[in-house]
């Protein structure tokens, strides 16, 4: 099922606040279509934003690779993690106060930036850790983490991000790092800032006034989780981090509100459908239809029809949603065999 036939998605939302890794681009390689969609929302002049977990550029270099890029981006519409956990950081700490970073040169740019001293060592006893993302940080670092923590410094997570979406898959992101923390003090951060918190969409929501943003992102656990949080809309696209058949088994915290294979889904209806609108499986064998597929649940699920791959996905969550099973699904058809591979999601025929 489309958003509404003939309506595009984007029309409803007075705001579309994007994730960057994984929706605009994959490290410094713009995602096919995404550069084109933030152009077509500036000539109709709807507003945009941008909020990163990746704490590894101030917002300006983001804004600048955006523009390298060939998106017309400002540094204002760009919201990161580093300048959220600075934010935090100076509410907590009096002006001066020495912070031990674990990060790239822009996290330490932030904490400077709201009056703090950023240091390196735990001897220069620091009064809080701050944890980001940094393509050099190793082993020495995080020492020197784990004994100002240990000495009582307050310890605070920019994000927990898995991994990273890159053009060769996913790589550890600073949720690895902080797992390495996490498991040599056998402890949790004090706080964590960035998505799947609230803080970076709320924040961009009232910098715009916006009263209907919307959210797109690419992983369930961060982008989705935290629009929910936010009470706002999501579209989740599948260009980055998260696949369909993650979607299958996310918990309701992490659902969207939409799926879509790319950012197309803003602007062409027929290529987006609606996930908090499921048709409710019934019948003995149980089975679930509509938009031209059919899914029936005896013994290994069996897809059989000709549809849209995306519209095939929206009986196997509604199935999926309803506590059973789908992990293995049998196409029943040609067409449901080539849907189903679409999504990643082939099964014995």
């Amino acid at each position: 099922m489309s958003v509404v036939q003939g309506e595009r998605l984007v029309d409803a939302y007075d705001l579309v606040i994007f994730d960057l890794d994984g929706v605009i681009y994959l490290i410094d390689r713009p995602i096919p279509g995404a550069v084109e969609a933030v152009a077509r929302l500036h000539r109709e002049g709807k507003p945009v934003a941008y909020a990163t977990n990746n704490a590894s550029r101030r917002p300006a270099e983001v804004a600048e690779l955006l523009v390298g890029l060939g998106v017309n981006a400002q540094p204002g519409e760009v919201l990161t993690s580093a300048v959220a956990s600075a934010a935090a950081l100076a509410e907590r700490l009096p002006a001066g106060a020495p912070v031990l970073v674990v990060g790239a040169e822009a996290l330490r740019a932030e904490v400077r930036a709201v009056g703090l001293v950023p240091v390196e060592r735990a001897d220069e006893s620091p009064a809080a850790v701050v944890q980001g993302y940094g393509p050099q940080v190793g082993w020495t670092q995080l020492a020197e983490a784990a004994v100002a923590i240990r000495a009582g410094a307050l310890w605070i997570a920019t994000n927990t991000d898995r991994t990273l979406p890159s053009p060769r898959g996913p790589l550890p992101g600073n949720g690895s790092l902080v797992a390495v923390l996490r498991t040599a003090l056998d402890r949790e951060p004090d706080l964590v800032v960035g998505k799947p918190e609230s803080a970076l969409f709320g924040t961009a929501a009232h910098q715009h006034g916006a009263q209907r943003p919307l959210t797109v992102g690419d992983r369930l656990d961060t982008d989705i989780e935290g629009a929910g949080r936010a009470g706002m809309d999501s579209l989740l696209v599948l260009t980055g981090v998260s696949r369909a058949a993650d979607l299958l088994v996310t918990p309701p915290s992490a659902r969207p509100t939409y799926v879509a294979h790319d950012l197309r889904g803003l602007f062409d209806a027929g290529t987006v459908v609606r996930l908090d609108d499921l048709p409710t499986p019934q019948g003995n064998p149980l089975a679930v239809a509509g938009d031209g597929w059919e899914l029936t649940l005896d013994g290994v699920p069996t897809l059989t029809g000709a549809g849209r791959a995306l519209d095939a996905l929206r009986l196997l969550c509604a199935c999926a949603w309803s506590g059973h099973p789908v992990g293995a699904v049998r196409p029943g058809s040609d067409a449901a065999g080539t849907a189903l591979g679409e999504l990643g999601l082939t099964g014995g025929r």
